[in-house]
């Protein structure tokens, strides 16, 4: 055996880099819970106070269970059955044994205790939440659409992506975002962010293109029809499991992990077309 190598002690700041450095959980659930019991006070309803926040009114009244200014007998019945069980069992175990004793269910227990963690937010907000918790949205949307391949659910997977890097058929990388109108609800319009200049990219646009898929492997993007913005639609597609391309093309647009989640083009647009 040869000589052990010296201990060298690890350099200040070094490590794996965050992927998200300006992701805080705790900041995050702060402010929500500072904007919920600004509203609360106000002599708002939950559902008012949901609209205003983009979250529904279960959110809501955990925000302001969080904060310690919501009240009524369920919440403490809950609450105080909870730290009952809590002495002697797991957390799961006590969600479920609470649930059981008070005859609700398991998300009807959790609804009425404080967040630990952080609240859910609109999978449009990416600066709100952990990769992690992207990863399980953009699996979540796609299982959906795998699921019943409708128009709004493709929404769903192209909002989820929202940030993620894409690469087109010459191989150059992008990215989109979805932005808010001014009525502070997301547009259904696609910022493309390559170069200096970003470029819009219509849904309508995506959605002719999906009509257009003809068989699994799709050559180029000209063949998903003259549209504006094909070139980057095709590497959506591609990036979606949607379309297949030639092998030298995989070799410039990368090769996306996870293929045994791949969709078979004419299954999804016969589904689409159906619907």
């Amino acid at each position: 055996m040869g000589e052990k190598r010296a201990y060298k002690p690890r350099k200040p700041g070094g490590g794996r880099k965050k992927l998200k450095p300006e992701y805080d959980a705790v900041k995050n659930l702060k402010e929500q819970m500072e904007s919920a019991v600004a509203l609360y006070n106000s002599k708002m309803s939950l559902q008012a106070i949901g609209d205003e926040l983009s979250l529904n009114p279960i959110k809501v009244r955990k925000l302001l269970i969080t904060a310690g200014v919501y009240e009524s007998e369920v919440a403490e019945k809950v609450q105080d059955t909870f730290e009952e069980y809590r002495e002697v069992q797991s957390y799961k175990e006590v969600v479920l044994s609470t649930a059981n004793s008070l005859n609700l269910s398991k998300a009807s227990v959790t609804s009425y205790l404080p967040y630990k963690k952080g609240v859910y937010f609109p999978s449009t907000e990416k600066e709100k939440i952990s990769v992690g918790a992207e990863r399980q949205r953009r699996y979540r949307a796609m299982k959906r659409w795998r699921e019943e391949p409708t128009e709004e659910h493709l929404w769903d997977v192209v909002a989820s992506y929202s940030g993620v890097h894409f690469k087109t058929y010459s191989g150059l990388p992008f990215s989109y975002e979805v932005r808010k109108g001014r009525n502070s609800e997301y547009t259904k319009e696609l910022w493309i962010d390559r170069r200096e200049n970003s470029k819009s990219l219509a849904w309508s646009s995506v959605v002719l293109a999906l009509g257009n898929i003809k068989g699994k492997v799709v050559d180029r993007p000209k063949a998903l029809g003259d549209i504006r913005g094909v070139t980057y639609i095709y590497g959506m597609f591609y990036r979606f499991g949607l379309i297949d391309v030639p092998d030298e093309v995989k070799e410039k647009m990368g090769h996306p992990k996870n293929r045994k989640n791949r969709l078979l083009c004419t299954e999804v647009c016969g589904n689409m077309c159906r619907n």
